[in-house]
């Protein structure tokens, strides 16, 4: 059965194209993408590219290509976000369709910043900030950085800023990874939604101090809001997509690895509070990242496309489900990397997804342990 559905598979995979190698344009690793599509037809790919080594914390830039092809060539690297030797990360783009002025679309990008490890910063020695950037030209020229951490952060170190004196207390902090989105419909239609996560008070062994929450804006990025958290300890590393009728779906990694699921939590306010948030026996996960993208309706219900490593103990078998009925079963398996490399443990850890027309999607994402982030296209339909 396992050699049926592969060969099935790769009948639905197109050509695989390298986007970002290690040790190339300057940079030893690239790591965490992000991939958007754009009202010209373009494909923009973002990464963070860690100048040193594979190190989470350290000299990390937010850099970008550029593809007019439907991801078949890329552009040469262009560095976005340069924060000297300190990180520049979590790159969380998304194009704002629903502002009049600007018909062809705004480009948004969130992206994080820190100034310690990430232990130390839950330990309150350091802080993690957060900033966005524009593009009014698709992804031409961008704007000077705007610092909105005391909008969707809780950060209480007045020594680093004295703004920073929330009693939540929240202390490390996190964009997505991956792709923000944007409402096309319904009541909430227009709002800029990010996924996130934090942690809050004191390190607890066991991750609990970590929750997902996600914030908003509803006025094209001049004002922001914060969700409620989402009610699992533990939860983290977190994406989001639109449901029918003003709902949405969250898809959380829970950092606590006890159980080895996704948490997913369904919201029917915009994303501002969670009805429901439960783990997913149908999406296995070992404490990774994952995407997840709305690929329109069907009967009135959304049709998703959810990717991750489908594996509870490796980062490997990375796996794209399709769900008709907006996340309670997930019908539909394409295994996206090969089994001879999930068999030799060629880790193939994060991605992300991007609707290219009707039928077919793309996927971004880390490849042969972390050397190289690749683009594949996938007919689902």
């Amino acid at each position: 059965m396992l050699l049926v559905l592969f060969c099935f598979s790769q009948i639905l995979l197109g050509q695989e194209t390298l986007v970002f190698e290690a040790d190339k344009e300057g940079h030893a690793i690239y790591r965490i993408p992000a991939i958007i599509n754009l009202a010209n037809g373009d494909l923009l790919a973002f990464a963070e590219g860690r100048v040193n080594g594979s190190d989470d914390f350290g000299d990390i830039n937010l850099v970008m290509k550029r593809s007019k092809d439907q991801g078949l060539s890329w552009s040469q690297l262009e560095t976005l976000v340069d924060y000297d030797s300190l990180q520049a990360g979590n790159p969380a783009p998304v194009v704002d369709l629903q502002n009049p002025e600007y018909p062809d679309g705004v480009i948004f990008l969130f992206y994080n910043t820190g100034n310690n490890h990430e232990y130390d910063i839950r330990m309150n020695r350091g802080v993690r900030e957060t900033w966005m950037i524009q593009s009014f030209d698709l992804g031409k020229s961008w704007t000077a950085p705007k610092n909105i951490t005391a909008q969707v952060h809780r950060p209480n170190n007045p020594d680093f800023n004295p703004n920073y004196t929330f009693p939540e207390d929240w202390r490390h902090y996190a964009n997505t990874p991956g792709h923000a989105f944007q409402f096309q419909n319904g009541p909430h239609k227009g709002r800029i939604y990010v996924a996130a996560n934090h942690s809050a008070g004191d390190p607890i062994s066991d991750w609990s101090d970590y929750q997902a929450h996600g914030f908003f804006t509803d006025d094209h990025g001049k004002t922001f809001d914060i969700s409620e958290s989402v009610n699992f300890g533990g939860s983290n590393e977190s994406i989001a997509a639109e449901l029918s009728n003003g709902r949405m779906i969250m898809s959380s990694r829970n950092q606590k690895g006890d159980i080895r699921k996704r948490i997913l939590s369904y919201s029917s306010d915009g994303g501002q509070t969670w009805d429901e948030s439960y783990f997913e026996s149908q999406l296995p996960d070992p404490v990774c990242q994952a995407s997840i993208l709305d690929l329109g309706e069907n009967d009135g219900k959304t049709i998703l496309a959810h990717s991750n490593a489908a594996s509870e103990n490796e980062r490997n078998f990375l796996t794209i489900k399709i769900s008709y009925d907006e996340g309670k079963s997930w019908t539909k398996d394409i295994l996206i990397d090969s089994k001879e490399n999930a068999e030799k443990n060629a880790w193939t850890a994060y991605s992300d997804l991007v609707n290219l027309d009707e039928n077919t999607l793309g996927i971004l994402y880390e490849q042969d342990n972390y050397q190289q982030i690749v683009f594949k296209t996938v007919k689902w339909k």
